[in-house]
């Protein structure tokens, strides 16, 4: 069951991925990607958030589909940006500690997604991302079929720093988000993979 923001923040679980995600052994010794499947099990660490935290008046709402044998999760909903709110978005607590091997790092992320033609963001916040306005983002238009994009993480822009390197032993949370103007939000994703 995917949180709101009523579940308190000390429940609020964060991943460790040598735990929850599927190796895919691939050949010539490379690197395991890493694959996070959505399941009503997985779904249970990502938690729903809006600016109605913050006086905002956007209204969402996530959702787990099945279809055609695959399970995805729906982040449905209205941006607004009145009262300085803006944004719906679906995250999770993760880290990547442990695991760099044979000299590589996590290098970026691939989302199986679609959507209703609008352009979405996944935010990227880190260790030295201390600040809810400091975190790193990259976009990506969600057509209305299934698509893998691909979300290379030295494509992220960080919101407050222009010089900034994004590395994957410092990331503390992912999100998959509608934001920064007024739009209807409707998108899914069914799978996401991080890779070497």
């Amino acid at each position: 069951m995917i949180k709101n923001r009523s579940a308190t923040m000390s429940n609020i679980r964060t991943m460790v991925i040598a735990l929850v995600f599927i190796f895919t052994t691939y050949a010539h010794a490379k690197p395991q990607d890493l694959h996070f499947p959505f399941s009503p099990q997985s779904s249970d660490y990502w938690q729903y958030i809006s600016d109605r935290t913050m006086g905002g008046v956007s209204n969402g709402k996530v959702t787990l589909g099945r279809e055609n044998e695959v399970n995805f999760i729906r982040l449905t909903g209205q941006v607004s940006t009145q009262n300085n709110g803006g944004f719906i978005q679906l995250r999770v607590g993760i880290s990547f500690a442990n695991t760099q091997t044979q000299g590589q790092s996590i290098s970026g992320a691939k989302l199986t997604a679609r959507g209703n033609g609008e352009v979405y963001h996944v935010f990227i916040r880190t260790k030295d991302t201390r600040s809810y306005s400091d975190y790193y983002y990259a976009t990506f238009i969600a057509s209305k079929d299934w698509q893998i994009i691909d979300l290379p993480f030295k494509d992220f822009k960080r919101s407050r720093s222009n010089g900034s390197k994004l590395l994957a032993q410092d990331i503390t949370r992912f999100a998959i988000v509608g934001y920064g103007r007024d739009f209807e939000a409707d998108v899914s994703v069914s799978n996401i993979t991080f890779y070497y």
